[in-house]
Parts: C-alpha cells; structure tokens; sequence
C-alpha cells in the first residue's frame, strides 16, 4: 500500500477518539506547568499506540517526549496543552494536542518503511510568556537530535505563515509606604502613582516605536484599601517586536518609562521575567511548500501571501524553536470569524465541526509531509546535513 495511503487509514481508524481527546482536553483547561491531566492523557494514548514514552523530560513534570520509527530523518511534532486563565482553551491548544498525536499515530504507521523518526515533543506552558516550555527544553537538550520540527494552531482562518513576532512578559513591582491617606498623606510613598506615571509615559512613547511594535499589561495589584496610601503595587505587561533585537531596544524604553514612575514618587522598583523572551517564527519554506502542497491534497487551500501573513499577531515559544531548528507552524481555520483567538467565544469555536475538521487536516497534512521529507532525498539531505553542521 503507498505510505500516505497507509497513514490515512492508521488516522481513520483513530479519528473518532482523537476528537474525543480534543473534547476532553477543552473541558478540563489546565494553566502552563500544571497541565497533569492533559499530559497524562496523550502519554497513555501513546504508549497504548506502541510509542517509547518518557515523561517528565528535562525537570519538566508535564513535558514528554513519545518515539516511534526507527529512520534516519528525524521529526518533532510539538503538542501544546495548556489554557488560558478564565477563560479555557480559548487558543485552541485542544487542537494542536489532538492533531499532534492523530499526526504521530498516522506517520508512524510507515515510519520504518520510509526511514522516518517520528517523535512527539510534549510542550508544556506556551501561555506563559517567559522562559515557556519550548525554550526550557531547548536549553536542556529536549530538541537534540531532531532536524526538523511542525505543529498547527487553530486560527478564524488558514494561514501558512503567520506574522509570529517576539516577545517579552515581566512583572513590575512598586514599593511605597503606607500612611493614612486623608491625615498623613505626606507621610505616604504612594506606589500606585508609580505605576499611573509609567503607564501615562507608555501611553506617550507609543507614538515613536515601530507600527509593528507591541506594549501591553494589567495591574495585578493596586493597593489594599482606599483609605491607605498604597505601599505596594504590581503590573504584568508584554512588550513585543519583530525580532528580538527590536525586542531589545524597546526593552530599555519601556524599563525607563517604570523607572520614571519610582523616580517621580520616590518608589522602589522591581522588574522580574522577560529573561527568557519568544522569538519570532522563521518559517521554513521547504516545509511550508510541502505541507501547502498536502493541505491542497485534503481540500485545505492555503490562500498565498495576503494580510494575515503580513500582519503581526501573537507570539510562541515555537519561535524559538524555529530558530534553531528547521520548523512550521501554519495556522489552521475553523471559521470562527469574527471570533479571535483569546476571546471566549474563540473557545466555544475549538469544539465545533469545523475544529474537529481542522484537528484531522493539519493532523494528516503533518504526517504526509513527513513522509514527503523522509522519501526525498534532497529534503533529507540538506535537513540532516543542516543539523549536523548546527551541531558543530
């Protein structure tokens, strides 16, 4: 039987119960680090599938890693699990573990027959803006070996190179002292102020950055009670540029901008995070093409050029693998315009026929451009030679 034939039928015979993963992942949303069940699940559906499972990777108590085939091209299909706080799986992270695995199961199915490696990288926290679990398994070793790495992510609609931009989330804290704030007000360090001022100079500076550049937090904590002057305060905000050595410069003016607030009240200032920032995406284009190509294959046109592939969106930590190992990361419709990703309603759209649909074509579209990769030399030619000189 042709090896994308054979894939399909392994996929169809797991299909319904992939959904049902899905499913079971939305109604059960776990925050970044803290994803057991999700975990857990995908570990046991792969090892009952025959994968080599070792959980826990890398000091990682929610990262996994599953093995299957034994070639000599070597590929990594990231799964992310992890929700969103208050309001779930509002990024569909449902989808992309299902779709992981539905992709694992089918290309393994020919995985020794067209000399393929296929592991599942289980990828905790890519909500969390810092120091995500891609980037910790980078540092520990958890990619090593593989030469070339994909995922899909649920989007209002197709997109195969999404505008994925860098990143950077930390904390701010103000500290103050407290007095009574109708008696003794002059005896009060109001750090509350410390963070008004910051953010009054960030609402000015947004004039001069780039039009591709982002700044954007909430406060956490605004004081204890109205009738105390506020002795400590904090913030959480993202800064996000194009690549990260835009990141870079904005950094220091957005620094500047909290550092104004402290001066200007007399406040103390700590900023915590952001030592770990996201990168942006570098799509490969050998990988797109093929994976384009396998999408047309299921009746998923990916549009070409257009303004989702020029407008900035969000950011992952799939960044920073992309920088360092040949990588996609197409976004896959499940027409919920004009509901976005973040939104609840963007939630709500991760369990329609429309994501189940998409969770199956990117699942498919992976596991047969996979097997383009693996039975071409010239791909695996220059993606095994890539790395070995990377290595060295």
């Amino acid at each position: 039987m042709d090896p994308k034939a054979a894939a399909r039928e392994r996929f169809d015979g797991a299909r319904e119960g992939l959904i049902e993963l899905s499913h079971r992942i939305h109604a059960h949303p776990e925050l970044g680090y803290e994803e057991e069940q999700a975990s857990r699940w995908l570990c046991e559906l792969l090892a009952d599938a025959g994968f080599t499972v070792q959980r826990g990777i890398c000091d990682l108590p929610t990262a996994f890693r599953a093995r299957a085939g034994s070639g000599p091209l070597h590929v990594g299909i990231c799964a992310e699990y992890d929700s969103l706080p208050g309001i779930g799986h509002a990024c569909g992270h449902n989808v992309i573990a299902a779709s992981a695995i539905g992709a694992a199961l089918a290309a393994a199915a020919v995985a020794d027959e067209v000399g393929l490696t296929v592991d599942v990288m289980g990828t905790p926290a890519e909500e969390v803006g810092d120091a995500g679990g891609k980037i910790l398994l980078l540092e520990r070793g958890g990619f090593e070996g593989i030469h070339a790495a994909m995922m899909v992510h649920p989007a209002p609609h197709d997109v195969l190179r999404a505008k994925i931009i860098a990143a950077s989330m930390f904390d701010v804290h103000c500290t103050g002292k407290e007095s009574h704030a109708s008696a003794f007000p002059e005896l009060g360090i109001n750090a509350a102020d410390a963070l008004t001022i910051a953010q009054t100079a960030i609402g000015l500076l947004r004039q001069h950055i780039r039009s591709t550049d982002r700044i954007h937090g909430i406060v956490t904590c605004g004081g204890a009670a109205p009738n105390v002057v506020p002795a400590h305060t904090s913030a959480k905000y993202i800064i996000r540029s194009e690549t990260l050595a835009q990141l870079d410069e904005l950094r220091g003016r957005v620094y500047r901008c909290f550092e104004a607030g402290a001066i200007a009240t007399g406040a103390q200032l700590q900023i915590l995070g952001g030592d770990r920032p996201y990168a942006e995406m570098r799509h490969d284009e050998l990988l797109a093409g093929v994976f384009r190509s396998n999408s047309a294959a299921l009746g998923r046109a990916f549009p070409a050029g257009g303004e989702w592939e020029t407008r900035p969106t969000g950011s992952t930590d799939m960044g920073n693998v992309s920088l360092a190992i040949p990588s996609i990361h197409p976004m896959i419709g499940i027409n919920s315009w004009p509901a976005v990703n973040h939104q609840p309603e963007f939630a709500q759209h991760c369990i329609t026929a429309h994501a189940d649909r998409a969770l199956c074509d990117g699942a498919l579209a992976m596991a047969w451009t996979c097997i383009d990769l693996a039975t071409s030399r010239e791909a695996c030619q220059r993606l095994i030679s890539g790395n070995e000189a990377a290595a060295r």
